[in-house]
């Protein structure tokens, strides 16, 4: 694996005093040949087009016009650049594009996930022009025949050219283009002095020798005795210098071996790199020390990753520094689908909310982009694991072509080698669903199983990146690829396939890189926008409204259709609840000991445009219902329920942290939601990383039909209730509910007593009940809740933090209601 890493370099980002205008596909060749009265806007780079347009006003992502059909030309001018030898770095050009010095063709692009360097000689008086070539041309040529052809995508050309499927995917996003220098455009020279100060850009630092383009190698890793083993190596050819590695005050001395220098640093006091929900996400600076002065390479941390497969070979389960975790999170799909940032301010909103909803795993699907290093760099900070999938989706595509195998090849690479020191990258993955849909189309395993995601991309992964664990394609693994009892799979049977909730257990899944599509709504949704921003599959004819419909009918025992018609506001509220409650219920199944289950992703983190989509985080950036439900289902300190039929109803207890928890679990039925029918409790200590199954009937010291299996005589209660509090201050660290008769049955009108108070600069809400209240909701504008959506039993008080959203806010106020009743609380 290597990096390329500028020592003695200086580097300035072209960012500002661009302008773009849009001219007729092929209409000119040069920039000279374009007319003097040609309308141009200003442009920011790194951009595209749909976010130069829309920053003019131009452009309307809600009801986006096609990018596709015209040639965008940005220019700039080079004034003020000294004059000399330099290098231009083209970091992705989205995507057909050529690049001129003035009137001189210096570079041209047919992949946006290449990054260029160009050797220059400047004067300081060049101007720099890009000319993205209309792509719609480009899609409508014909290569190799393919076998199959994907439903999902509205342009068949996209396995030809390297571009992402966003904005090509008609019912998934909208179709807005990526087009624009999406990603840096920065000129790079040797500095006068022998060595300098690296640029700050881009988590790795930046080093180079002489201003010289060198591979430069990192690997970090933890062995089996818990020493963190630091490798680097780089090429120099210029005079004997002394090089040093340092790191956590330990250094090591280069050798040479007339090529190469290369040192390894062996420290046995690291504390390892983990994902947040079983440890610290431990990082280190790595530093190169040059006779008397110091340059950061690299920020890093030590890890071992590896996969178990099982005894029978199905499994798939992540293990992290020796230890089997269950990742949880949901599939990523854009920042900002029409911007397509790749900055650090861009991404930390997002991936905090992915932390603070206990996500440890994000998977970038083979339909979206490779976001940046800055995004790796966040993901190492917060302690969240990232799932890689190369850019390659449900087509066949051309692996006998060996030009655009070049591309494939140089993409892959790029991307390994920016994010080599990554301890966050734990899996890579040759596509999404390529496999499947051959598959699902009936074409026999030779034909669907073919060379690129078994064979070459394989290869090209084992050659950069040894240490990574890798996946062929996902889902894959079963007697079909889309099986989910083998391997990795995308399940949808609880979801778009409208199965029981029981389903989660009996499809028997070993891990779910994506899993429980609803159409989820925000906490403001209306009726009002209609079908507009619910997902779809092509060519079917149901949507995802009409799968959480289908939910809210099992659930709820209401018929949706009739409840929307003539209770609207109750069909919103039902249906802001029930996407998380199918989802804390299969999450339930998947967590509890004794589960096949390894892992589930949920599809997807953050919707692409307004409307109620398949994010548990909105366009706008924040949490829905849903987003709530998974934080409640993915705590590290958690117990659940699951229901047995006759064998009874079993409590789970899980510890995920580093630490002995100790521990009172406390568990009650309550009649008509208010008095116990009967009730245990029980001291135990839960080790660090453990589990237990306690059956309830032990809790209570007797038979009890708890899950009311028996059926001896009418129903004694309508919920059951199980809370863990830490021993030692009473906090409840976790609460879990059962519905004997369902849920309808346990609807009650609820006295909800709710207070503020303030506690070093913070407000929390102190709420409880004196009844059983389902599905409380929070609504407090300018303030968001630390909890909501929860369902709230009496005995306890539920301490919420409000969090401002603003440094302007008020003191809060607002109301709470739950949806057993229209009574409603004012605080």
């Amino acid at each position: 694996m290597s990096l390329l890493i500028p020592i003695g370099s200086k580097t300035s980002l072209l960012a500002e005093g661009w302008s773009l205008t849009l001219t007729e596909p092929g209409a000119y060749t040069l920039p000279a040949d374009l007319p003097s009265d040609l309308e141009y806007l200003p442009a920011m780079v790194p951009g595209t087009v749909a976010a130069a347009l829309e920053t003019a006003g131009r452009f309307d992502r809600n009801n986006p016009e096609p990018l596709i059909d015209k040639d965008a030309w940005y220019r700039r001018s080079l004034a003020g650049e000294t004059p000399g030898s330099a290098i231009l770095r083209f970091a992705g050009l989205a995507t057909v594009a050529e690049v001129f010095l003035d009137e001189t063709p210096i570079l041209s692009s047919a992949s946006m996930f290449e990054s260029h360097d160009v050797a220059v000689e400047l004067t300081g008086t060049e101007t720099l022009a890009i000319c993205f070539r209309a792509l719609r041309q480009h899609l409508a040529r014909t290569g190799p025949r393919a076998r199959w052809r994907p439903r999902l995508m509205n342009q068949q050309g996209l396995r030809l050219i390297r571009t992402t499927a966003l904005g090509f995917m008609p019912g998934w996003s909208p179709e807005i283009h990526a087009v624009g220098p999406w990603r840096p455009v920065s000129v790079m020279r040797a500095n006068d002095s022998r060595l300098a100060s690296p640029p700050s850009s881009g988590p790795t630092g930046h080093l180079l020798p002489a201003g010289e383009k060198r591979e430069f190698a990192v690997s970090a890793t933890l062995d089996g005795s818990g020493t963190g083993i630091l490798n680097v190596g780089f090429a120099f050819d210029g005079p004997t210098l002394d090089f040093r590695l340092v790191c956590n005050g330990t250094e090591a001395r280069f050798a040479n071996d007339g090529r190469r220098y290369s040192a390894e640093l062996c420290l046995p006091e690291i504390k390892p790199w983990w994902p947040h929900t079983h440890g610290e996400p431990a990082l280190y600076d790595v530093t190169l020390k040059i006779e008397d002065k110091e340059f950061p390479i690299v920020r890093t941390g030590f890890r071992s990753l590896t996969v178990d497969r099982g005894t029978d070979g199905n499994d798939f389960a992540v293990v992290v520094n020796g230890r089997k975790m269950f990742c949880r999170g949901a599939v990523w799909t854009s920042a900002d689908i029409a911007k397509l940032p790749g900055d650090r301010a861009s991404y930390e909103p997002w991936l905090r909310l992915a932390k603070e909803a206990g996500m440890n795993m994000i998977r970038i699907p083979g339909i979206a982009t490779y976001e940046s290093p800055e995004f790796f760099a966040l993901c190492d900070e917060l302690g969240l694991l990232v799932w890689q999938d190369l850019m390659f989706a449900n087509f066949d595509y051309p692996a006998g072509d060996p030009d655009f195998m070049i591309h494939v090849k140089t993409e892959v690479e790029q991307f390994l080698a920016a994010t080599q020191a990554s301890p966050s990258l734990a899996v890579l993955c040759g596509g999404s669903e390529v496999y499947q849909q051959g598959a699902m189309l009936g074409l026999p395993e030779r034909i669907w199983k073919g060379p690129l995601c078994e064979e070459i991309l394989g290869t090209f992964a084992s050659e950069c990146r040894p240490d990574l664990p890798y996946v062929a394609n996902s889902p894959s693994g079963g007697a079909l690829p889309f099986y989910p009892n083998a391997g990795v799979a995308h399940y949808y049977g609880v979801g778009a396939y409208k199965r029981p909730l029981e389903d989660a257990r009996r499809a028997n899944v070993r891990f779910a890189a994506e899993c429980l599509a609803f159409s989820n709504l925000s906490a403001s949704e209306t009726l009002a926008g209609g079908k507009a921003g619910i997902p779809r599959d092509t060519g079917a004819d149901w949507d995802f409204e009409d799968v959480r419909d289908h939910y809210l009918g099992t659930l709820y025992g209401v018929d949706p259709v009739a409840l929307r018609a003539q209770q609207p506001e109750r069909y919103l509220a039902l249906s802001r609840a029930v996407t998380g409650e199918v989802m804390e219920a299969a999450f339930a199944e998947w967590r509890r000991p004794g589960s096949t289950c390894n892992g589930a992703l949920a599809f997807t983190f953050q919707d692409v445009m307004p409307g109620p989509g398949w994010g548990v985080v909105d366009v706008d950036g924040r949490p829905k219902p849903a987003w709530f439900a998974l934080k409640r289902a993915f705590r590290p300190i958690q117990v659940v329920f699951a229901d047995e039929s006759t064998n009874g109803l079993d409590v789970h207890l899980i510890n995920e942290t580093p630490n002995d928890l100790p521990a009172v679990l406390e568990i009650a039925c309550l009649r008509e939601g208010r008095m116990p029918v009967v009730s245990g409790r029980r001291d135990l200590t839960l080790k660090a990383g453990s589990s237990a199954s306690i059956a309830s009937t032990d809790l209570f010291g007797a038979f009890f039909d708890a899950n009311h299996a028996y059926r001896f005589g009418p129903p004694s209660h309508d919920v059951t209730v199980a809370r863990l509090r830490h021993a030692e201050t009473g906090e409840i660290l976790s609460e879990a509910f059962h519905f004997p008769l369902g849920r309808a049955s346990a609807f009650h009108d609820a006295e909800i007593t709710v207070s503020v108070t303030e506690d070093e600069g913070e407000f929390w809400l102190e709420i409880s009940t004196d009844i059983f209240a389902q599905t409380v909701n929070i609504e407090c504008d300018n303030y968001c809740a630390s909890d909501n959506g929860f369902h709230l039993a009496p005995g306890a008080i539920r301490r919420i933090r409000l969090a401002a959203l603003s440094k302007t806010a008020e003191r809060p106020a607002g109301m709470i209601r739950s949806l057993g009743g229209d009574r409603s609380v004012r605080f």
